[in-house]
């Protein structure tokens, strides 16, 4: 599989290692990437972005800046408490001038989905609102990119922004239900998953002793690690985008994903930013529900973080 991947990014430490995967994978044909606000801020992303490209030998990729804050608006909250001030554990280049595409997000998104009808897969790892906001602007998108895959949402699991939802969903709520409402297939890989398939610190030591890419994955994580020690007791991190990424492109292989309806929480309420999915097929050995469109990743086979850190290093 070679897959045409658009990554629209909030690029954070595990928006890095999913970018970097992307660009060493022969799995992968990265044609853009898109940010939003999420992890940083947006400009931050698009400059976190274009140094990861450039670092990959890839910086003739287009970055579109996209969204800035959530749909309803508001001041957006940033999460250097767990990427750094710079997104990247203090690693990133903050002299570095990016240039993004003229293009907005949205733009990019609707012209390459015209550019690669069929063929274009999104892969989004931040607050989907470039997602929804180009929806609102053409929402014959579907017709063109039928599948999306999203690193977001906590189903089984519980949340890790709140008691009940996942980051990049409770950041913009109304964006998801507006993503789950388009008559497109959404693969959602959440913390069900990506808090299972585990970085780790023998997979730190063994980028480390890699190349440029690998130092550099290695620097970052050892960051990002300090802030899980306080998480889960251990220096380890969910390895939460580059799964998804993984998912779509085939390399990690999916065991139990079952189609479900599902819908967010947009209330005020405690439950706000919470992905509600009917997953009484527990108790039948997962069947998909007649009708529905969407999956839930819930099992992945072992070994994914395992090769990806290998091909990192390698790189």
């Amino acid at each position: 599989m070679n897959r045409k991947i658009l990554l629209d990014v909030d690029t954070g430490i595990d928006d890095a290692l999913a970018i970097l995967t992307a660009a060493v994978s022969i799995r992968v044909d990265l044609v853009a990437c898109t940010t939003t606000w999420g992890n940083v801020d947006v400009d931050t992303a698009a400059r976190n972005t274009a140094t990861l490209l450039e670092l990959a030998e890839l910086d003739g990729v287009p970055v579109a800046r996209g969204a800035a804050r959530p749909l309803r608006g508001g001041t957006p909250g940033y999460a250097a408490h767990v990427h750094g001030a710079d997104g990247l554990g203090g690693f990133g280049d903050a002299g570095a001038v990016p240039s993004p595409t003229a293009e907005t997000a949205v733009e990019m998104i609707l012209r390459l989905s015209h550019e690669h009808p069929g063929d274009l897969h999104i892969v989004a790892v931040g607050p989907l609102t470039n997602l929804a906001l180009a929806l609102e602007a053409d929402p014959t998108l579907p017709e063109r990119v039928p599948e999306v895959t999203i690193m977001g949402g906590a189903f089984l699991a519980p949340g890790n922004a709140t008691p009940v939802a996942e980051a990049n969903i409770v950041n913009d709520p109304e964006a998801a239900q507006r993503v789950i409402d388009a008559a497109w297939s959404c693969t959602f890989v959440g913390l069900d998953v990506t808090m299972r398939d585990m970085l780790t610190e023998q997979h730190r030591e063994a980028l480390s002793a890699g190349g440029d890419i690998g130092r550099f994955c290695s620097d970052i994580l050892d960051y990002y690690f300090d802030f899980y020690l306080g998480e889960t007791g251990r220096r380890c991190a969910g390895n939460h985008d580059a799964l998804a990424l993984g998912v779509a492109c085939g390399k990690a292989v999916v065991r139990t994903a079952p189609a479900v309806p599902m819908m967010v929480d947009t209330t005020d309420g405690p439950g706000r930013g919470q992905t509600i999915a009917d997953l009484r097929g527990i108790y039948r050995g997962w069947p998909d529900v007649p009708g529905a469109r969407h999956r839930v990743v819930l099992e992945v086979e072992p070994g994914y973080a395992d090769w990806m850190a290998q091909l990192l290093a390698a790189a």
